[in-house]
């Protein structure tokens, strides 16, 4: 990698990293667009660019969520017997979902069900709507039923999922501020689980570049986790200082123009 690649890159890991402890997002979905740019610049094989972006960006979350999860864990904000419950479905949806599905998305429809994902969370950054409490947790089963559907989404994605647990935890009567810290002890094993299926279901591609295992990069992830561990404790010593509820729609903001980047590889990759 050039110099500039690499700079990009750990630019792009500091924001992740202080956005993950701020906002309890992995910050994946962020590295993307940035990462595409990146190995189109290396030259890497256009049909596994999408792919590549996706599953290393999930990679970083294994070591940018230990570091926001040791910061909120500290201040006694992590419900760990929540993360448990939630953790088997998880595992075995990221499993499923970055074995199986992952490769079978073609670029096209991967790049289009990504951006449609940002959107999605773009909305829900601007709005910042929290559901009104409506009920307890789930038992056992249901809590593995929803922690499956969670790990299959965020694995095609490349997100720690809480974009979709947070909502649920607040649903279930979960304080907002357990909700936000909860989900990124949840990120861990949402991200293990995923970045294990995509390296085994893309396993001998004649198409990935010297230096990956599988779909993973691994010396973007090595720029990426060299910023990103020291920015996401910042993240969460800021989130008890800021305004969130603004920063989310600034953050909202940002992610529309990544979706219409997004929009833009899979128009070209469909062959408008």
């Amino acid at each position: 990698m050039l110099l500039s690649d690499i700079l990009m890159l750990m630019l792009c890991g500091g924001i992740s990293g202080f956005l993950a402890g701020l906002l309890g997002i992995g910050g994946g979905m962020i590295l993307v667009p940035f990462m595409i740019l990146v190995f189109g610049h290396l030259g890497f094989n256009p049909e596994v660019i999408v792919h590549m972006a996706i599953a290393t960006g999930m990679a970083t979350i294994l070591f940018t969520t230990s570091s926001a999860i040791w910061a909120h864990h500290k201040h006694g904000s992590v419900d760990w017997k929540l993360v448990v419950a939630l953790s088997p479905g998880m595992i075995f949806g990221g499993l499923v979902g970055g074995s199986e599905l992952f490769e079978a998305l073609k670029t096209s429809w991967l790049s289009l069900f990504f951006a449609i994902f940002i959107v999605y969370s773009s909305i829900q950054m601007l709005l910042n709507k929290k559901p009104k409490p409506g009920r307890e947790l789930p038992g056992p089963l249901g809590l593995f039923g929803f922690g499956t559907f969670a790990g299959a989404l965020a694995s095609l994605v490349g997100a720690g999922g809480a974009f979709i647990t947070v909502p649920f935890m607040l649903w279930c009567n979960v304080k907002p501020h357990n909700a936000m810290a909860s989900s990124s002890g949840l990120g861990f094993p949402i991200a293990a689980a995923a970045t294990l299926g995509y390296m085994y279901g893309s396993w001998g591609n004649p198409n990935l570049p010297a230096g990956s295992l599988g779909f993973v990069y691994l010396p973007a992830v090595a720029c990426i986790v060299a910023v990103s561990i020291f920015t996401a404790p910042i993240g969460a010593k800021m989130a008890r200082k800021l305004n969130v509820g603004q920063l989310k729609r600034v953050f909202g903001v940002m992610l529309l123009f990544l979706a219409a980047f997004m929009l833009n590889e899979s128009r070209k990759a469909f062959g408008f």
